[in-house]
């Protein structure tokens, strides 16, 4: 009796997601999240088909394997088997059946062993998948939580078809950093915190990424492995494919240098210095930088350059922050929450110029932060808990800053 309450109000917060919600990417990623909730599982992902290619890309996935930038052929392996059939599978021993392919999460950080795939169809066609991987009990789905998941499926694909979602998946990105399997500890006293708990993550060039998370997830941390500032325990970090988990100091100096720009809630100002004068001393660190003056121009403080930081407001501070980070021409931007010291007008302001560098200029920007709202104009969107990466969602429609509301 109580499992069948446990599914009845499972299904009816699905509905109201998938039927009450106006952002159908937001229900669709929260009715993947309820249910792999509800049927107590590790991960979970909606794939679906793009039938240009024919072939198969997770739009949502929860769960600590980063397959963001996986594709499957439509028939192949368990996913693709599903939506060439229409027919729903439950699968007690994943390593053992025929189908399975291996190669999706269990080469990024998670052994799949049971498994419920059921097809996404909206009673013309076959769009994609449900998958919902392995019990966090370590025991076998059951046929009740079959028809569970096959519930969510038909709503799901009918509401897309009802409500007209496009689905363009794009081309498949090229990866700009990759952490596999990094841990993070500390010492504290006589005992070990551990930060990280395995993260599996890709950062994709020409890409905006948003990091969410409670205070004390990892989320920090991990961002400044990535940026140089701290040093992973084990795992590894690869920047373009070139390993580099332990940089030697010269490295680690060169990289921090030329490649990674930092944006940070505290502006870091030389208050003695002009507005200008403080994007030239960063300019003048590096081989190849932009003219300070066409830095300060990017975002938008020609007018300002000759004031000196105690004659700005906090958002015209955070944008010479901003022109500092990109003068140095970097791959990669990363900034932890940059506009929390801010007042909303401003921080659109702040935002619009990050949006305008991540469009016009190619590079890549992963931002931590608190604010939900942030995460709407994101390409993905990344959940750590508790050490872990929670969740991915792709962004279909990203909305501009200038859209934003809270």
């Amino acid at each position: 009796m109580a499992e069948e309450k446990r599914f009845t109000k499972a299904s009816w917060e699905i509905m109201e997601q998938l039927l009450e919600v106006d952002n159908l990417e937001e229900a669709l990623a929260g009715s993947l999240e309820i249910i792999v909730r509800t049927l107590n599982s590790e991960a979970g992902a909606i794939w679906f088909l793009d039938p240009n290619t024919d072939r198969l890309s997770p739009l949502f996935h929860v769960g600590p394997a980063d397959i963001s930038n996986i594709t499957i052929e439509n028939g192949q392996g368990i996913e693709g088997v599903v939506t060439k059939s229409g027919k729903s599978v439950l699968i007690a021993d994943a390593a053992n059946d025929p189908r399975f392919d291996g190669t999706v999460f269990d080469d990024n950080g998670l052994v799949t062993k049971s498994m419920i795939c059921v097809p996404l169809d909206n009673l013309h066609e076959v769009i994609g998948c449900v998958q919902i991987i392995n019990k966090q009990d370590g025991s076998i789905y059951d046929q009740e939580e079959l028809v569970l998941c096959e519930r969510m499926a038909s709503l799901a694909a009918i509401t897309i078809e009802e409500k007209g979602l496009t689905i363009d998946l794009g081309e498949k990105k090229e990866v700009l950093v990759r952490l596999t399997d990094v841990t993070k500890e500390f010492a504290v006293g006589d005992n070990v915190l551990q930060v990280l708990k395995g993260i599996n993550l890709e950062i994709y060039k020409n890409e905006f990424v948003v990091v969410l998370g409670e205070s004390g997830c990892g989320k920090s941390t991990m961002m400044n492995i990535v940026g140089g500032m701290d040093f992973l325990t084990t795992g590894t970090l690869t920047i373009e494919g070139r390993d580099f988990s332990h940089p030697s100091e010269a490295e680690l100096t060169k990289y921090r240098r030329d490649y990674i720009g930092f944006i940070f809630q505290a502006y870091n100002l030389m208050p003695n210095l002009t507005a200008l004068e403080n994007v030239q001393f960063i300019a003048e660190l590096v081989e190849d930088p932009l003219p300070a003056e066409e830095a300060i121009a990017r975002v938008k403080l020609s007018e300002r350059a000759n004031n000196f930081p105690g004659q700005m407001s906090g958002g015209q501070q955070q944008r010479v922050s901003i022109a500092r980070a990109i003068v140095k021409k970097p791959r990669l931007i990363l900034a932890d929450e940059p506009t929390a010291a801010l007042d909303y007008t401003t921080s659109i302001e702040v935002l619009s110029v990050i949006e305008d560098i991540v469009n016009t200029q190619g590079t890549t920007v992963m931002m931590v932060t608190h604010n939900v709202e942030i995460a709407k104009m994101a390409n993905r969107v990344v959940k750590v808990r508790n050490g872990r990466i929670a969740s991915i969602k792709r962004n279909l429609h990203p909305l501009h800053a200038t859209d934003l509301v809270w």
